[in-house]
C-alpha cells in the first residue's frame, strides 16, 4: 500500500523490483494499492481499516521511509501477530511473504536478522 505519494520514480521502482523474481525465481503474493486516500497512512491507522476476514499473514507499506532511500527499505507489518513491524528491502520482500504465508517461518526470525538500521536484507 503506498502510503507516500512525494517521489513517483520510487514508486515505479518499487514496482519493478516487486514484479522481478528473486535469483531463484520466487515472487512476493502482494497487490499493489495506489490510492491518494491512503496517503500519510500510520501502520495502526492501516491496521484500522483491515476487514476482519483479511487472511493474508502482512500488510506492506511505502511509506516516506521506503521512498526515499535507495534499496526501498518497505514496512511489514504483521497481521498475525498484533501489528508489529519490520522493514525490508524491496528486493526480499518475496522472503518474508512467501514464507509467513507457507508457515515456513515466523516474523521473529525475519525480525531477528534486521542489519544494524533495523532492516532486513536476506539470510
Amino acid at each position: 500500500m503506498r502510503t507516500d505519494f512525494s517521489a513517483d520514480g520510487s514508486w515505479d521502482a518499487v514496482r519493478a523490483v516487486l514484479d522481478s523474481p528473486s535469483k531463484d525465481g520466487f515472487l512476493a503474493n502482494v497487490a499493489l494499492v495506489d490510492d491518494r486516500r491512503y496517503e500519510g497512512l500510520t501502520p495502526d491507522q492501516a491496521l484500522d481499516l483491515m476487514h476482519p476476514a483479511y487472511r493474508h499473514p502482512l500488510l506492506v507499506l511505502a511509506d516516506s521511509t521506503a521512498v526515499t532511500s535507495a534499496d526501498l527499505p518497505l514496512l511489514v507489518v504483521d497481521l498475525w501477530g498484533g501489528g508489529r513491524c519490520v522493514r525490508v528491502v524491496a528486493a526480499e520482500l518475496w522472503s518474508i511473504e512467501n514464507n509467513l504465508s507457507g508457515a515456513n517461518m515466523d516474523f521473529e526470525e525475519f525480525a531477528g536478522a534486521v542489519d544494524d538500521d533495523g532492516v532486513f536484507r536476506g539470510f
